[in-house]
């Protein structure tokens, strides 16, 4: 049985990036990806695919994946955590796997599944529940053919920095109010 559609998002046009997961309670860390590539206006999919409970429908699909116009998959899987992985040996695209805390462990098991990753089967990992920076990353490996994600992304850094500068103002002035309060309790 082959693949069945995922969920279509983001921009327009087909999808240049694939959202998995292997089950949908995965689907509230997975989510920071997805509004990543929103924000940046690239079109995306969102689906399940389990290494464990769908196997063929998880090998159709990354073997398939290439073909269809995806540039990048962004796998998350918690526990055993064999999608993003199982997907980078089968599939010519970059992986970027994030391993998804589960009630036990914290992710370690994931995060130790994901990056011990045999030499010539390569997955990018990010931190435990790291969807976010995993979309990021994702932008980054498109921007490399692309001005405008290249802009974009340069747009977003400095918007980080502009952030960055905005609490240090704020903390100096902070600590310059305290400074003044306990000075005055010396006198």
């Amino acid at each position: 049985m082959a693949a069945a559609a995922g969920s279509k998002a983001g921009a327009e046009g087909a999808p240049v990036v694939a959202v998995v997961m292997g089950s949908a309670s995965d689907l509230t860390v997975m989510q920071g990806a997805a509004d990543v590539l929103a924000e940046f206006g690239l079109p995306h999919e969102v689906r399940v695919v389990s290494a464990h409970r769908t196997p063929d429908d998880m090998l159709a699909f990354g073997h398939g994946a290439a073909g269809t116009g995806l540039k990048v998959i962004i796998a998350g899987a918690g526990g055993a955590a064999h999608l993003p992985g199982m997907l980078a040996a089968v599939t010519p695209l970059p992986v970027i796997g994030v391993p998804v805390a589960l009630s036990q462990l914290d992710g370690l098991d994931s995060l130790l599944s994901i990056v011990q990753m045999p030499r010539g089967v390569p997955v990018a990992t990010v931190a435990v529940n790291g969807a976010r920076n995993a979309g990021l990353l994702a932008v980054r490996i498109l921007a490399v053919n692309d001005v405008k994600l290249t802009a974009a992304m340069v747009e977003f850094q400095a918007g980080l920095a502009d952030t960055t500068r905005a609490q240090n103002a704020d903390v100096a002035m902070s600590r310059r109010g305290d400074e003044g309060i306990e000075g005055n309790r010396g006198a």
